[in-house]
């Protein structure tokens, strides 16, 4: 009687009943439950959900109840292979071997205040979480539940560096096989696309693992620093360089900390993160570039090219001034200016390319790429470090570029499939090719149909599937115009000579190929390597102007994986093939389209002969229609319906009171017309507050209307007595 749960303040709620396991040698555990001893520990909690608690904390039975068993895997498992703990069950020494295999560390022993055996059970704890995780479709990012497995993956990757020897090396992947043959069976999802699982954990633990010594080896002076010097709280700009130059989030920072005896300032740390959004604030919104007159010219003719190109800083850019002497240093946001670059600047509806510029001293991340007449503007921060005037830098392009050229190829494809499909008086009106997704604009009258785009898609892989070559040709303008077949945006200004961009031909002069554009943009050397093209909206933007947002390469693939798991819950929810879903929702709209008709016949109708019976059975007390019973149960507008017919039924000077029951909760209705009000101070609300705390509950309305509910439908015979009693008090008095 007195274990209650609840989820919160708010919601669903109930008494429970708990399942304790005694695991003391001589099973005198009886005191110790719920008292933190682990050898009393509760295994088993089965809570009766039957109230749903408000704002207020008023408690109202829930019109379906039942009970939430909620059993501890590991924990049941112990207790079954007699074990003392969770780790020392065979869910966990499969992982335990595989993780030793796999690392060369010494065996787990299950000490507790052994750093190696803490970090077998969190390695095998966290791979657990991101198996399962990025197999139901999360993905490591930088916000939201994205960023918290990004968080445990590193945590993770932390402790097999510094305790499993693991040496930078990744790890973490090879052990997906073993959780999915442990785990297939009862989790068959595991099996679906294990090979891409353990890809997204490698990547991510490969990323994390190239800053990973270097953060650890900052974190590992700074914590000599302050032991030496008797202190023992790790600053908060130390923190946040930990976080914004080498990857570690906070609570990683915190745990090392606690480690070596030491804590962090968070406050310093919140500080430095608001410094730094502020300054990401204020470089114009989001790195907007500022033109200057009088810039040098910038070589880039490597702009296609996605290898490392050596340079030299000229300076920067910031506040409308360019700066060719000093340095920038951490989180200062400047448009960085070089002498030469690979990287390419927004045009042609191709966004700039991001990336790295590395100097002796110091990391420049690149957000975006823009000109700024003949001069490249390299838009961003110091992430790391100082960068100075006249320094020799490595310039490193982002290869999300390999993405944005997949979708520049494809919108070129796109542009020959629409103009094949829909006719010729198809035209380009606008593009936007990033890495993420393609957009594509074009006139036409109407509407595309999903025939018609599912054509559209399928000669574009057709495409992607034969492998065409894409050639490249820098001709004399006026010489490309007479290729046959060649496109050209109407209004574009190209330069002479032209780049002509061909796809089933490296020669559009000597033979013919599927489509040639005119375009000065990134683009594949063959077709395969887009991978696969999916459409995933068309739509109107102006009028006789659709568009169209594609995705491709591994973009389009993870659409296509979420989209199949969507259709494989459909199926499963609706207990039929995938070729029989259209058919089935056809007929459940029917249904629901009859049953509401039915709903709004019967409300129309009222209760029929329940509320028909109450009206023959009406008392007249001092001159007012008074009418109080028990209707069947049915919706609340059906009830609130016969109700009004009742008062229509009664006339001007009428009082009604009706309660029902429906699954084991009392309604109750009060209905007290104007006139009566006036004249006898009768009140619905005041009648339904009376009579509401014999029925286990609590209400309230209007003068003329007013509702309350209850959980003891035994006791509704007995109100709806007293609620009699109480008009014929008023209406006496």
């Amino acid at each position: 009687k007195d274990n209650f749960w609840e989820m919160g303040d708010t919601g669903p709620c109930g008494p429970c009943t708990e399942i304790h396991v005694d695991m003391t040698d001589d099973l005198s555990g009886g005191a110790l439950v719920n008292a933190g001893d682990p050898r009393v520990i509760e295994i088993w909690n089965l809570v009766f959900i039957q109230f749903n608690r408000d704002v207020a904390g008023q408690l109202t039975p829930l019109p379906a109840r039942h009970v939430d068993t909620g059993m501890g895997f590991e924990r049941i498992t112990a207790v079954l292979q007699g074990v003392r703990s969770n780790y020392d069950t065979d869910i966990f020494t499969r992982l335990f071997d595989a993780i030793g295999q796999i690392t060369a560390a010494a065996p787990y022993t299950g000490k507790l205040d052994d750093m190696k055996d803490v970090a077998y059970r969190v390695v095998a704890d966290h791979i657990r979480a991101l198996t399962f995780a990025f197999t139901d479709g999360a993905r490591p990012s930088n916000e939201g539940r994205g960023y918290v497995l990004r968080r445990i993956l590193r945590r993770a990757a932390r402790y097999g560096w510094q305790y499993l020897n693991t040496g930078g090396r990744e790890f973490l992947y090879k052990l997906v096989p073993t959780l999915v043959d442990q785990m297939g069976e009862p989790f068959p999802e595991l099996k679906r696309n294990p090979g891409e699982v353990a890809e997204i954990i490698r990547e991510e633990e490969a990323g994390f693992n190239k800053t990973l010594d270097r953060g650890i080896a900052l974190f590992e002076a700074e914590a000599a620093g302050l032991e030496k010097a008797g202190r023992t709280e790790l600053s908060g700009e130390v923190a946040f360089e930990l976080y914004a130059t080498f990857g570690f989030p906070v609570d990683l920072t915190a745990l090392m900390a606690r480690e070596r005896g030491l804590t962090v300032d968070t406050e310093g740390y919140d500080a430095a993160m608001a410094a730094h959004r502020a300054t990401s604030a204020a470089g114009g919104g989001a790195f907007k570039v500022v033109h200057v007159a009088g810039l040098p010219a910038t070589d880039d003719a490597a702009r296609y090219d996605r290898a490392d190109l050596k340079a030299t800083v000229r300076g920067w850019v910031v506040e409308g001034r360019f700066v060719t002497d000093g340095s920038i240093g951490v989180n200062e946001v400047v448009s960085l200016v070089t002498d030469r670059t690979n990287f390419y600047a927004a045009s042609g509806g191709q966004v700039g390319d991001a990336g790295k510029i590395t100097t002796d001293t110091g990391v420049f991340a690149v957000h975006d790429t823009q000109y700024n007449g003949a001069c490249v503007l390299h838009i961003g921060q110091v992430e790391r470090g100082t960068i100075a005037a006249g320094q020799a830098a490595t310039l490193s392009v982002d290869p999300s570029r390999l993405d944005t050229m997949r979708n520049h190829t494809t919108t070129h494809l796109l542009n020959w499939a629409l103009r094949k499909v829909l006719g010729g008086h198809v035209d380009q009106k606008g593009s936007l090719v990033d890495p993420d997704r393609l957009r594509f604009d074009f006139a036409n009258p109407k509407a595309v149909t999903g025939e018609q785009l599912a054509e559209v898609e399928r000669l574009v892989n057709e495409q992607i599937l034969a492998d065409r070559a894409v050639g490249v040709n820098i001709l004399p303008l006026a010489e490309a115009m007479k290729i046959e077949g060649v496109r050209a945006v109407f209004g574009e200004k190209y330069p002479d000579p032209v780049r002509v961009i061909s796809i089933g031909t490296a020669d559009p002069r000597r033979a013919a190929g599927v489509s040639v554009e005119f375009c000065g943009g990134a683009h594949l050397d063959r077709t395969a390597q887009a991978g696969l093209f999916k459409i995933v909206a068309e739509e109107a933007v102006a009028k006789g102007v659709r568009r169209i947002t594609a995705l491709t390469g591994r973009a389009a693939v993870q659409y296509v994986r979420a989209m199949a798991d969507v259709l494989g819950e459909v199926t499963a929810a609706l207990k039929v093939p995938a070729e029989q879903i259209p058919e089935r929702i056809a007929a459940m709209q029917a249904e629901i389209k009859t049953l509401r008709r039915k709903l709004e016949s019967g409300a129309a109708a009222g209760d029929g002969g329940g509320a028909d019976a109450l009206v023959a059975g009406a008392r007249t007390i001092g001159g007012v229609k008074v009418v109080v019973g028990e209707l069947q149960a049915a919706s609340i507008a059906q009830l609130r319906s016969a109700v009004d017919q009742i008062r229509q039924k009664c006339g001007d000077r009428t009082a009604v009171f009706v309660g029902w029951v429906d699954e084991g909760k009392v309604t109750l209705l009060a209905a007290v017309s104007d006139a009566v009000i006036a004249s006898t101070g009768a009140k619905a609300g005041d009648w339904v507050r009376a009579i509401a705390p014999l029925v286990g509950g609590g209400g309230g309305g209007k003068p003329q209307l007013a509702q309350a509910g209850g959980k003891l439908p035994d006791k509704l015979p007995e109100a709806l007595t007293e609620a009699g009693k109480w008009i014929e008090a008023k209406l006496n008095g």
